[in-house]
């Protein structure tokens, strides 16, 4: 695998912390140069002091032009090869107590921060004939849970997104994937079990079992099984895998 990633340049949005760190740490490991954005300069920083990546930017990766301004930075020595928009959150309520500015802000952070990742590395890619671009969508993106219709909604779309993007990129070399983790041992997830517990009563212990109940494998997913995934599908040999979207879920239909 190394080989198989060396001299190429991968860009990982949010990139600090959880699956994103593990990805960037992956395809660090795997040979490549790694480029990581987020909105935390202090987290990114100690992915730098720990080895895991080359070079960090602090951006929101909801603001177009911003996104625009650093990707072009970050890849002034070197177009980028892979990007993996991983950058996403979530927001529990009710869908009646779900307005229009909740649904915006899912669609914003997961769906336009996507596209903003994909946006700017496409051309060179295009250009050189070759690319890999990745989501970090979610089981979500597959089927419905309760209470968290707008993260659901905006993880649909990126499926869309993906899909769309691969046929319109079939011929040219690049390949659109998405990876779709189910509940996984990050911040994210623990957030998650904060808020049960806050709310409910519940403790933490069944708190997660809330969460895992679905999986039949009856566990969190690791950071690093996601990045095992993004790694195949930058492999050489993962051209003919495009328009996909790759449950790690432990079974969980």
């Amino acid at each position: 695998m190394a080989s198989a990633l060396a001299g190429q340049h991968a860009l990982v949005s949010g990139g600090g912390r959880g699956i994103g760190r593990a990805i960037a740490s992956a395809l660090h490991l795997a040979g490549a140069r790694v480029s990581i954005i987020g909105r935390n300069g202090t987290m990114l920083q100690q992915v730098l002091d720990a080895g895991e990546a080359d070079r960090a930017a602090s951006v929101d990766v909801t603001d177009e032009a911003a996104m625009a301004r650093t990707l072009a930075e970050l890849s002034a020595e070197q177009p980028f090869d892979i990007v993996v928009a991983n950058a996403g959150a979530v927001e529990t309520a009710p869908f009646r107590k779900s307005d229009a500015a909740l649904f915006r802000r899912m669609v914003e952070i997961n769906l336009v921060g996507t596209v903003n990742s994909f946006r700017p590395a496409l051309p060179a890619m295009l250009e050189r004939g070759s690319g890999r671009l990745i989501a970090i969508a979610s089981t979500a993106g597959h089927r419905g849970y309760p209470y968290v219709s707008a993260y659901v909604a905006a993880k649909h779309a990126v499926i869309g997104l993906v899909r769309s993007l691969a046929l319109e990129t079939a011929r040219s070399g690049i390949t659109v994937n998405a990876v779709c983790p189910g509940y996984t041992d990050t911040d994210m997830v623990a957030g998650s079990i904060a808020a049960i517990t806050g709310k409910t009563g519940a403790t933490a212990q069944d708190a997660l079992a809330q969460l895992v109940k679905d999986n039949p494998q009856g566990r969190l997913i690791t950071p690093e099984e996601v990045a095992a995934s993004v790694l195949n599908l930058c492999r050489p040999e993962s051209r003919g895998i495009t328009g996909q979207s790759l449950l790690i879920n432990g079974g969980e239909f």
